[in-house]
């Protein structure tokens, strides 16, 4: 009782605060700040909070908590347009929105799909901001409750969604899995500095690759080439469906299912570094496994766009309760935010125990003004989302390169490399062909993004439980089957028996056609090349540094194993059995008026000019070229579209304080920016 003594006074105070018209001035700019950076692909809340840092130093505290928390808090919202419109995930968070939003786009319901992620946004939104103002009193000895064998445990149960999306040949998403983890080990590993599947006189893949990257990769270009290749609008027809009015009808009739996803997001948002990358997975493997009638999904499916979106703006309240708690950020933009609150005013406020003790009303400020965020952007996203809905009815081949300049521009600002477009380029004819021969691109994805906590959790739990069981059997027992994670065990356990025996319900590429047998076999031994290659360069790690073996080993035999048996099957079924699927034999890529190759190599152009030229160079070329050639425009329409794209590149380019990818003349020659 003694803390809600202290909490009712503070929130009142927090009230008071912020409903001062500066501070909801500050809110508002916040907000239309953060929906600008959402609706570009691959930048997100990071570089956003990052935009903001210089103007931090010494300003009023509440005011810049709101311009920060306007900013972040409506990103997960924002980034929905892209996901929808375009295919393109608009951030980590909003990866499984693509699978039923971008269909219902190519069906000419964008509005409708892009009105029912807005109310779930809202929804989950102010659902998290009511458990955050919980959890400031309740949640301590919660968080405090999770050690490694739990989060070891999260991860799993996220890795476990892969059931659900494994499709019509579950070894395939099994193996779609394996292979995404195996990419996610390229790298310098943690634990021990091993090399794995890279050399230093590759300085590039030590790092490993970024998920931006591979995101863009694996979704955007696949999505981006197939469109362009059947040269028509992303909708088929003008129609934009019934609107934003029957979107949010939608999320009314599945308000329980909004309800459960939403506090996914913020029980799975509270586990520092989990969060973005994984909650909107699990919301749509819930989604799932809770409908009755799973045909529709990745065809459509209304409920996959309103589960993933409740949750992933929920997480926001859940990862605000590590930062404010403890002052240990939940996510990268988290951590942002935390060095951000340590500059305003004169730099008394810390953020952390002390903050709670010290600035409950700035705490509580916090959270009111997350839900005050939510209502705004969600609001604004709603009155727009009608017109810029009208996008889906362009020609595609006048959005395609600018969506090209777009993905290659965010690519490069994960790494700030030209190494970084090289990958994109590669991971997008991985994704490509995933897309064509029926492999799961999402269980790819969920391999990859996983891949790290996966290693790092096996490792650390692995470590402290030889030692707790060298002390007693009784106390290793108890630091690996805590009650939360015996819990977690039974949720990932039915989990994994419902997913398969969904799984060939759910077409997360579509209905694709079968064909014939060599192309999906010659595919099936190129990734079976590579997972053999992985486990002879794991294998020849060390043995003392056998923790960055291990997991690679183990995945890479599993992934080789499920490859062989698919090989196995492919030799003795006949042709045009479903585990011959190619979207080259049947449907819209088969009827495609341009081929992938001819198609691909546009964008392959624009990166080989930008090594010689520079980036901004190489786009002015590249657009004056492909709008003539390949759009077929006059030179008025062409010149005044290059002059719009080149403007709008280096607007944002200056505003972001961001740079672009130099080439060799950058290097012989001192021009001036944004030719630099």
């Amino acid at each position: 009782m003694e803390a809600f003594d202290v909490a009712l006074p503070a929130l009142g105070e927090a009230w008071a605060l912020i409903l001062q018209p500066v501070v909801l001035g500050y809110l508002f700019l916040g907000v239309v700040m953060g929906l600008a950076v959402g609706v570009f692909p691959g930048l997100g809340g990071i570089a956003g909070l990052s935009l903001l840092l210089p103007f931090m130093f010494g300003m009023d505290p509440i005011l810049g908590l709101a311009l920060m928390i306007g900013m972040v808090a409506v990103v997960p919202t924002s980034d929905t347009f892209a996901s929808v419109l375009m295919g393109i995930p608009g951030s980590s968070a909003s990866q499984a929105t693509v699978l039923d939003g971008f269909p219902m786009a190519k069906k000419g319901e964008a509005a409708r799909a892009l009105s029912a992620a807005f109310a779930s946004s809202l929804f989950g939104g102010l659902i998290g901001a009511s458990f955050l103002t919980v959890f400031i009193l309740v949640a301590r000895p919660i968080v405090l409750a999770f050690g490694l064998p739990e989060m070891l445990m999260i991860t799993i149960l996220g890795l476990s969604m892969v059931a659900v999306l494994a499709g019509r040949i579950p070894l395939k998403g099994l193996a779609a899995a394996g292979l995404g983890l195996m990419v996610g080990t390229i790298g310098e590993a943690d634990a021990g500095g091993s090399l794995r599947m890279a050399t230093y006189d590759i300085p590039y893949l030590t790092d490993g690759l970024k998920l931006v990257i591979v995101g863009l990769g694996v979704f955007a270009i696949p999505e981006i080439v197939s469109l362009l290749r059947q040269d028509r609008s992303i909708a088929k027809g003008s129609s934009l469906g019934a609107g934003w009015v029957e979107g949010i009808k939608d999320w009314f009739a599945n308000i329980w299912l909004s309800v459960r996803c939403s506090i996914i997001g913020v029980v799975v948002g509270i586990i520092p570094g989990l969060g973005g990358s994984v909650v909107d997975w699990i919301a749509y493997g819930h989604t799932v496994q809770t409908t009755k009638d799973k045909s529709n999904f990745g065809k459509g499916e209304v409920r996959g766009v309103i589960g993933p979106e409740s949750s992933n703006n929920a997480k926001e309240g859940g990862g605000l309760v590590p930062t404010l708690l403890f002052g240990i950020p939940g996510s990268g933009s988290m951590a942002i935010f935390i060095g951000a609150v340590a500059l305003l005013g004169s730099g008394d406020i810390e953020v952390g125990p002390g903050m709670l003790k010290s600035n409950l009303d700035i705490t509580y400020s916090i959270v009111w003004l997350l839900a005050l965020a939510n209502v705004l952007g969600t609001v604004l996203c709603i009155a727009a989302s009608g017109g810029i809905a009208k996008l889906t009815t362009i020609r595609f081949t006048y959005l395609a390169p600018f969506l090209f300049m777009l993905i290659s521009f965010a690519a490069f600002q994960s790494g700030q490399n030209f190494e970084d477009l090289l990958a994109l380029f590669a991971i997008g004819l991985i994704g490509i062909f995933l897309r064509r021969f029926d492999w799961s691109r999402p269980a790819f994805l969920i391999g990859f993004v996983l891949s790290n906590p996966v290693e790092k959790f096996t490792n650390q739990a692995f470590q402290i439980a030889s030692f707790r069981f060298r002390e007693s059997f009784e106390r290793g027992i108890d630091y690996v089957f805590s009650p939360i994670v015996i819990v977690l065990i039974i949720i990932t356990v039915v989990s994994v028996i419902l997913g398969i025996r969904q799984a060939k319900t759910i077409m997360a590429e579509g209905d694709v056609q079968s064909g014939s047998k060599r192309a999906p076999l010659v595919f099936l031994l190129v990734i079976a090349g590579y997972l053999l290659f992985a486990l002879v360069n794991a294998n020849m790690i060390p043995d003392y540094n056998m923790t960055d073996k291990v997991i690679p080993l183990v995945v890479g035999g599993l992934s080789l194993a499920c490859c062989s048996i698919l090989l196995i099957q492919m030799m003795r079924r006949p042709e045009g059995d479903v585990i011959f699927a190619d979207k080259e034999i049947a449907g819209e890529d088969a009827d495609a008026p341009y081929g992938l190759w001819p198609t691909l190599a546009w964008f392959a152009a624009l990166i080989t000019a930008t090594w010689f030229v520079g980036f901004i160079l190489a786009l002015v070329g590249f657009l004056i070229t492909f709008l003539r050639v390949r759009a077929g425009c006059g030179w008025v329409k062409t010149l005044a579209l290059t002059g719009a794209g080149i403007g709008f590149m280096c607007l944002m380019a200056g505003a972001l304080n961001r740079d672009f990818p130099p080439g060799l003349l950058q290097g012989a020659a001192d021009l001036p920016w944004p030719l630099k």
